[in-house]
């Protein structure tokens, strides 16, 4: 066992390593550990070493989660074993663990879910204790029954506080009956799509329609009317199956233009609670969070308190004793209204922890084994501002967020930006695959103010290099520059109203797309040079035609919008004094001096342009065409000598495709049903396909009114983004 010093007493102010990076080799492969696994977590508590604790624990999750553990107990001296699937044989948080056990093939029901596989590893392996993380059996309070039978402490809260907070319906009689404000809706389990119609007019449109045991914006329909009632419920119902095993839904109102503000409670075995301040989670798509603020710019220390102290009447009316979130919808009017609570460790826990100094998975571990919380409600501090941007691979110009997979091709995360935590489970090589959420990182910013935390983020974002799979961050970086959202005027419908076509991608001016043109210009000059100086060996040869010393005429052209063309311009190039890191470009009589190293081979670029300096990527180049990442927007930027441009005008277009008379899977998924045959008349709108991906259901819906030419998949497919699933046939 590996014998950790002593850790001293850490300001939060300071990004300190309270997690320390130990020389460690898989117990199984003799691969040596990811050294990542010390990167800095903010606390203001240190680890009292004489205190009785867990020996062993074993970590029932994967990815970011089960890393996120691994750390903190090492960090305080407590072997880990890790769970895995067959396709995570080889993931970071099998790496990071002191032992790995194999629980079954990559589908969750057959490995993550099976409690009996866990149960056996805890046996097997001699674990005290199991850390469920979030998601798969976090909440599942027949496994923590299970769990304390055979011995082993469930690091979460007691069955029965999962049980009565686990299941909305009765969580709401509870919450009730401890004073706790709550949403006008039906107080019951809708049986019916029928049930569900009547509900919904009684309680009155908009309405949302969600599963008992749901969570993480699984199982979750908004209906602003009967038929959309219908379809919700049905959808849902499949959903919340698939996901929890559990279909039952239940219906409750739906608060126009709210806020979801959460209040973070932490308990001990002997009844001392704590509210550990709140988080803002109203940024959303398809009710799951995007990004996280603590603390919310809208809560005032009156609002705070009244919420902090109505989350502890809750916990404490169920005997809450671990880690949990109680989540609230507020008003305009600073009104709040009780949602659910999550009986667990939530997602974005790290910008508590930030703001608060207290590592959350430590005192869970402490609480677990019985000490007593180590501070009191007066001593809970807000310590600056803290975001969470959550990074999926996922297309943002999809419906905000359409899941990708791949292989990561490059992958370097931003600790070069001050004040910046990463809490990832996967490295360069790692796969995104089609079985599991496709998180790639929680990307967390600290800073004294809102706006020092905001332009960390901002910087962290821009650093990022994610290659391999479609992301996020384009989305993520135009939200965090946006006007409404730096005021703080945000609330669960800002997406749609921002962006009421969906995401375009960043809006350039038009200095802004002049400076684009030039760099790439710039860049593909650089290239020519390095080329030439490269053909060119001798000294005289070099002299005469080293492209450094020689002016390049280049027509740039950057299309707006993607599919449209931009306006043709011409750009002159020359190196200063035959320096490449300094280049002097002409654009429309308007000139732009760029400094820095522009070589393409390099994933980010420091730039100084006219005395401004802009972070950016090269994250595509081809023949005539450089691809820039700019302000987190892939920008492609035509670039061709003057010469090769008069040939353009023989070239043909690419025939476009008519996509009303298909049916095209926008995500790689499973097919789960399929409404139509061959020769079958179908109306715009029909829903003709059910997929699945990530555990989210998708209704897929024809274009036109026309006859099925035909099917090509069946229930139980796979399929790949992009691939044809129904052919249509014009009448």
């Amino acid at each position: 066992m590996r014998l950790l010093p002593k850790l001293r007493l850490f300001s939060a102010l300071t990004y300190t390593k309270s997690c320390r990076s130990v020389a460690s080799t898989h117990a199984k492969s003799g691969r040596p550990v990811d050294e990542r696994e010390g990167k800095e977590i903010y606390t203001t508590i240190g680890i009292d070493y004489d205190e009785p604790k867990f020996d062993k624990i074993l970590i029932a999750n994967r990815g970011e989660i089960a890393c996120r553990v691994i750390k903190t107990a090492r960090a305080m001296g407590i072997k880990t074993v890790a769970v895995h699937s067959d396709v995570d044989s080889a993931a970071l948080h099998v790496r990071m663990a002191d032992e790995a056990v194999c629980v079954g093939p990559a589908p969750t029901s057959e490995s993550y879910l099976r409690a009996d596989r866990i149960l056996q590893a805890v046996k097997d392996t001699g674990a005290q204790a199991v850390h469920p993380g979030y998601g798969f059996l976090s909440e599942n309070t027949k496994f923590a029954a299970e769990l304390e039978k055979a011995g082993a402490k469930f690091v979460g809260p007691n069955s029965k506080a999962i049980l009565d907070m686990g299941d909305k319906i009765h969580s709401k009689k509870i919450a009730s009956a401890a004073k706790v404000n709550m949403i006008p809706g039906f107080d019951g389990e809708i049986a019916d799509e029928d049930m569900c119609v009547k509900v919904s007019k009684d309680i009155g449109y908009p309405v949302m329609i969600k599963a008992s045991a749901g969570g993480g914006g699984k199982g979750m329909r908004i209906a602003w009317n009967d038929k959309e009632a219908r379809e919700g419920y049905r959808l849902s119902k499949q959903e919340a199956a698939s996901s929890f095993g559990d279909d039952r839904m239940l219906v409750e109102k739906f608060i126009d233009n709210p806020r979801h503000i959460e209040m973070q409670v932490l308990c001990d075995k002997h009844g001392n609670a704590l509210w550990l301040n709140e988080r803002e989670c109203s940024i959303q798509r398809r009710n799951q969070k995007v990004i996280e603020e603590a603390p919310s710019s809208f809560v005032t220390p009156e609002m705070r308190k009244k919420m902090g102290e109505q989350a502890v009447q809750l916990a404490k009316a169920v005997g809450y004793d671990s880690a949990g979130t109680v989540e609230f919808l507020v008003d305009s009017q600073r009104n709040f209204y009780f949602l659910e609570m999550n009986t667990r460790l939530q997602v974005e826990h790290p910008i508590t922890e930030c703001i608060t100094g207290i590592d959350i998975v430590q005192q869970m571990l402490r609480v677990s084994y019985g000490h007593k919380l180590p501070i009191t409600q007066n001593q809970v501090p807000i310590i600056g501002w803290a975001f969470e941007s959550r990074v999926y691979a996922e297309d943002p110009y999809k419906g905000f967020g359409l899941p990708s997979v791949g292989r990561l091709s490059r992958y370097v995360e931003p600790h070069n930006v001050e004040g910046v935590r990463c809490d990832s489970g996967i490295v360069e090589g790692s796969e995104i695959s089609i079985y599991y959420d496709p998180l790639i990182c929680k990307l967390v910013t600290h800073g004294n103010t809102r706006e020092e935390a905001l332009n960390r983020m901002s910087d962290a974002l821009d650093n990022y290099v994610i290659r391999g799979v479609t992301h996020n961050i384009p989305l993520l970086r135009d939200i965090v520059q946006e006007k409404r959202f730096r005021k703080g005027d945000i609330t669960t419908k800002y997406l749609p109203e921002v962006y009421p076509e969906g995401f375009q991608g960043a809006t350039l001016n038009h200095e802004e797309q002049e400076t684009l043109i030039g760099l790439a210009a710039a860049l593909n000059a650089r290239k020519l040079a390095r080329a030439n100086k490269f053909l060119n060996q001798t000294a005289k040869q070099t002299t005469v035609l080293d492209g450094y010393h020689m002016k390049h005429s280049f027509v740039a052209e950057l299309p707006v919008k993607e599919g449209e063309k931009g306006e043709p311009k011409h750009v002159e190039v020359n190196f200063v004094a035959g320096n490449p890191n300094e280049i002097e470009v002409e654009l429309d009589g308007k000139k732009f001096n760029i400094k820095g190293d522009t070589n393409l081979a390099h994933p980010t670029s420091k730039l100084t342009i006219n005395g401004k300096e802009v972070t950016t990527q090269i994250v595509g180049k081809r023949a005539g065409e450089i691809t820039i990442l700019y302000k987190g927007t892939p920008f492609k930027v035509k670039v061709l000598p003057e010469q090769a441009v008069k040939y353009l005008q023989y070239m043909k277009e690419k025939p476009k495709v008519d996509m009303s008379t298909i049916v095209v899977s926008p995500m790689p998924g499973a097919i789960k049903n399929v409404s139509v045959k061959v020769g079958d008349m179908v109306a715009e709108g029909q829903e003709l396909v059910i997929m699945e991906a990530m555990k989210m259901q998708n209704s897929l819906h024809a274009g036109r009114t026309a006859k099925v030419k035909a099917v090509n998949v069946k229930v139980g497919s796979t399929v790949d983004e992009g691939e044809v699933l129904v052919e249509l046939e014009k009448i």
